[in-house]
């Protein structure tokens, strides 16, 4: 694996993780390489420093993502699925068994369910997975 420090026409850094050199090249020309605060699509490498192990060992911890951009992207997924997916209520484990069996039409769906409920539609091999929480209104802030 490799690790780039890239960077978007706006200025955000970020690092990507490839599995080789060509990896990145490749991704770059097909345009799949995107900023992940603002969606930019003009992302390039940045200088880096090559890694050299000396004769001591030492741990290094590479830094910590920025919880804002976390919760930015965590933000960026619940509205996918909201703007995306169909809403079910509390019907959501019911109509994931049936589109699963095939008894209801396959499609994207989104709801509530019990702690029960998932797991049970886990153990019986239905795809489901928690929605992100909804970010906190900026009077929830502090």
């Amino acid at each position: 694996m490799i690790r780039y420090a890239l960077a978007c026409d706006a200025g955000h850094e970020f690092e990507g993780w490839f599995g080789s050199s060509t990896d990145y090249d490749d991704q770059s020309a097909r345009g799949l390489l995107s900023c992940p605060v603002c969606e930019s699509g003009q992302v390039r490498k940045q200088i880096m420093a090559p890694a050299v192990t000396g004769t001591k060992r030492t741990r290094r911890e590479a830094p910590a993502a920025p919880r804002e951009m976390m919760m930015q992207a965590l933000a960026k997924v619940r509205a996918h699925v909201e703007e995306n997916f169909d809403y079910v209520g509390d019907a959501f484990a019911a109509e994931a068994r049936a589109i699963h069996e095939g008894r209801s039409e396959k499609r994207d769906i989104y709801g509530e369910a019990s702690p029960t409920e998932v797991k049970k539609l886990v153990e019986d091999g239905v795809p489901v997975a928690p929605l992100p929480p909804a970010p906190p209104k900026p009077t929830e802030i502090n």
